[in-house]
Formats: C-alpha cells, structure tokens, sequence
C-alpha cells in the first residue's frame, strides 16, 4: 500500500505540473475537477474495496489535490506557508469532527457511507496541505527538491520507530506517516522533472508522469490478482 500511496502523490504533482504547463491551465484545473467527481462517484457506487477504483480516485485526489494547491499560490497569491496552515486547520477540523462523531479514525472501522466521507475528506486534505507543504520547504525555505524529499523520508519514517520502539499510538502514526507521504513524494517527482535551474534533474515532468503510471498499473494490477492489501 505504501509504496503505492508515494506513487501516486509523485505523479499527482508531475501530472498537475504538466497539464498545467502544456494546456490552457484554467482547462486543466476543469479537468481534474471532472476527473476527480467521477472517480469519486465510481467509488462511492461500489459496496467493497475494489483496488483499481480505489487507487483511481486517490490519483485524481492526487492530481486535483495539487492543482487545488497551486491555484491557491499561483492565482490568489497566497504564499506557500499561509496555505500550509490553512490546510493544516482545515485537515484538523475535519479530524476534530469525524472523531466527534464516530469516536474513531481508524481506517479499519470504514464500514459506513459516513465514515467513508470523512475518510476522503481526509485525503483530499491531506494531499492539499503536503502540496503546500513540499513547496514550501524547497522554495519559500530554499532547501531544493532533493533536501526537501530527504526531510520528508525522515518525517515518513519516524512514526514507523516511535510506533514500533516507543509504542505510538498506532492510528496517530499511521495518519502522520499518511500526510507525509504527499510531500515526500512531491518532493522527488519535482527533483526527477523539474529543469536543473531549480535543483531538478530536468527529465521533463512527462517522462516523469509516463514512467510513474507504468509503475502504478503494474502494482495496482498486482493487488488486484493477489488481494494481498485485503
């Protein structure tokens, strides 16, 4: 799942990226909007866990997650970090609510339609704030997209050792390793694409796209036949 999860962060960025770059950006955002309500509603249809329509609407969270972002930084203005606290504010609020009304956030109680909605507000927040939140540490702080990505690796894996050494408890680690995973692989889709005048190792965000859905069909495709992450 994990691996997974930090492809598809990777190629939300790249994705964005791209058809922002190469299409009228106002059409792109249109089309990650349309991409991500009929993901959603595919989702929502289906009654169990299907692994290729779930991994689908977390790629369109990913990419219009992204462009949510962005648009917030590149047409309002808003600089990186006051975003980043507007959706660290926003992600706590919908925590703070679906505890209150469900006493749990554990991704193994999802049996309701309910829950289910919190669980993607979740997501979608997430996958906004780390946007924000990778920008930040490799422009506003300038660490560059490769030290950005290594802060990230660190943040991603602490939860794992205060889980497994200090005894964390097991949902908080999980959602905090969950958050980091947007940025972290934001962060090396960025170094990978991005022209080398920007820390990048200028690849090109398209090879970047291309080579990550390869790799997403053919894990996705793995969990669909062998229902390991079931």
């Amino acid at each position: 799942m994990w691996i997974v999860k930090l492809l598809t962060t990777a190629m939300g960025e790249s994705t964005s990226d791209y058809l922002v770059n190469n299409i009228n950006p106002y059409l792109a955002v249109i089309l990650g909007a349309v991409g991500f309500v009929i993901a959603l509603i595919l989702q929502f249809s289906v009654r169990k866990y299907v692994a290729w329509v779930y991994w689908l609407l977390v790629v369109m969270v990913a990419i219009f997650g992204t462009m949510v972002a962005d648009v917030i930084h590149i047409v309002l203005g808003v600089p990186y970090y006051a975003s980043t606290i507007a959706f660290a504010i926003i992600l706590t609020v919908v925590f703070s609510t679906w505890y209150k009304v469900e006493k749990t956030l554990s991704i193994h109680s999802i049996y309701t339609r309910r829950r289910e909605v919190f669980y993607w507000a979740a997501v979608l927040a997430t996958f906004a704030m780390g946007t924000a939140t990778g920008d930040m540490t490799a422009m506003t702080l300038n660490l560059g997209y490769l030290a950005s990505g290594i802060l990230f690796i660190v943040l991603f894996v602490l939860p794992a050792v205060g889980y497994f050494l200090f005894g964390l408890n097991e949902i908080f680690a999980f959602w905090f390793a969950y958050i980091m995973t947007r940025p972290l692989g934001a962060s090396f889709a960025d170094w990978f694409g991005k022209p080398k005048g920007i820390t990048g190792l200028g690849y090109g965000d398209g090879i970047v796209v291309a080579v990550l859905t390869i790799l997403i069909v053919i894990f996705v495709g793995y969990l669909s036949v062998t229902r390991r992450d079931v």
